[in-house]
């Protein structure tokens, strides 16, 4: 197996892999996650990690002979057998439970959905299997998938699998953290501004040349017609999704600004609204949007609201499908002058700046660096009958002791006093009643805090 380049992040993940392959007797593990998020290079750096005997076949979509013979080539490989010829999956898949009665064994089945579609019932054929060899064998089987609604299917109660895998991994994107570990080259701000574009996908990151500046590598990567990842985002709404058209609707729209179900019902030009329900319920399946509540308001769905949770996507549905014809005509530097350079830095970047603090405030919490820990984190919903007025707070966490407030201000001029106090009497005005006011700066602050204030600067963010 080639080394990688680099490997950043996913320690959780590893040590779950590392201690269920430490385990004595036949174990499984369920991987599943949206394409390019990293599955196969994290059950490939757990491997490298453990140095065990192992089998890493990614599924094919071709006939079940055809994956037959490869997966027989591979056993044939590790164990220094001549050519064999299995009849079947199953009849390869009981050899490798029998060689693992004597030697542990990882088997990875890399894109299982592929092979579940050419072999029926192939779910049921490994139940009999793990049965069969529970007690004797001490294989570690790894099915891995990027076909999310099929790979959580495999652990509901219906299917022949319930119950016997023992680990789950629901592989999500990386924070903004451990993606700027891709690029340590960049200044903080700039690392937030490719964070803004390319997210928490491995895969992406990987394309980011440290010789180039933020926006020359978004233009050659997404903005410009031949760029690398310029199609990446409808590649993979139309290999998840059939109707494409009304995906697109609620993109645009939620990419807009968006976000309550009334207004994307009535931005989207989608036909009904049971058909926008639909729509929502597969972005949200296929993680790629999500349905965030207020924290004092997390029962009432009329406050809830949709966003779309893949930077990606959202840079795709702001700028790029948003004007493809203009883009068609366009010189690309020309393109991304009148089109995307100042929204970008006013509008866009400060808006993914917001998520890039939640992040930040998460990761403390869970360092143990913050107290008392925060239990929950996110927007606060604040109705005014008074001036007749409603809105929201962006980041605001509830403790033992009560509510701290955040700002996030992604400006070029530090935060003033002046500033803070105008922030801080707007949050008492709305009646959001806090024990502390956080506020988190990329340019820094003109002033102290005082004892109920809590002020970070960018580089914090990256320390």
């Amino acid at each position: 197996m080639n080394e990688p380049m680099n490997f950043y992040g996913r320690e959780q993940e590893l040590k779950q892999l590392s201690r269920l392959f430490g385990k004595q007797g036949f174990q499984a593990a369920l991987i599943y996650g949206r394409r390019r998020v990293g599955k196969s290079e994290l059950i490939k750096q757990s491997l490298r990690n453990e140095k065990l005997k192992s089998i890493y076949y990614e599924c094919k979509q071709t006939t079940e002979p055809n994956n037959t013979e490869s997966l027989s080539a591979l056993i044939s490989e590790l164990y220094q057998l001549p050519p064999l010829g299995f009849a079947g999956i199953e009849a390869a898949l009981d050899c490798l439970f029998r060689r693992a009665e004597n030697e542990p064994l990882v088997l990875v089945l890399d894109e299982y959905p592929y092979l579940r579609e050419t072999v029926k019932g192939l779910d049921s054929i490994l139940q009999a299997l793990i049965d069969r060899y529970q007690e004797s064998s001490h294989l570690k089987l790894v099915l891995c998938g990027s076909y999310v609604d099929i790979m959580k299917s495999l652990i509901v109660k219906e299917n022949p699998l319930y119950g016997r895998i023992a680990l789950t991994i629901d592989l999500r994107p990386m924070d903004y953290y451990d993606s700027a570990r891709f690029y340590p080259s960049f200044s903080a701000e700039d690392k937030v501004r490719l964070y803004s574009v390319f997210g928490g996908i491995p895969y992406y990151n990987r394309l980011i040349d440290p010789n180039l500046s933020p926006r020359e590598n978004i233009q050659e990567l997404v903005s410009a017609p031949e760029g690398r990842l310029c199609g990446e985002v409808p590649m993979y709404l139309k290999s998840e999704i059939s109707k494409i058209t009304n995906a697109n609707e609620v993109f645009e729209s939620l990419a807009r600004g968006f976000s309550r179900y009334g207004d994307l019902l009535s931005q989207s030009h989608v036909s009904s609204s049971p058909t926008l329900a639909d729509v929502l319920e597969k972005l949200i399946r296929m993680e790629i949007v999500e349905k965030r509540s207020p924290i004092n308001a997390a029962d009432n769905r009329r406050k809830c609201g949709y966003y779309i949770a893949d930077n990606l996507s959202l840079f795709y549905y702001r700028y790029i499908f948003r004007y493809l014809s203009q883009r068609a005509v366009l010189n690309e530097d020309v393109f991304f002058e009148r089109y995307i350079k100042e929204d970008f830095e006013a509008h866009y970047v400060p808006c993914i700046f917001e998520s890039v603090c939640r992040q930040y405030l998460i990761r403390q919490n869970r360092a143990g660096r913050i107290e008392p820990p925060f239990d929950l984190i996110g927007k606060y919903y604040y109705d005014d009958p008074k001036t007749r007025t409603n809105g929201e707070f962006d980041v605001v966490t509830k403790d033992p002791l009560g509510y701290i407030f955040y700002e996030s201000k992604f400006r070029k001029a530090p935060l003033s006093a002046a500033m803070i106090r105008e922030e801080t009497e707007q949050v008492k005005n709305a009646g959001l009643n806090c024990y502390k006011y956080g506020f988190i700066s990329r340019s820094g602050f003109r002033c102290e805090p005082d004892e109920n204030m809590i002020f970070i600067d960018l580089q914090q963010l990256f320390e």
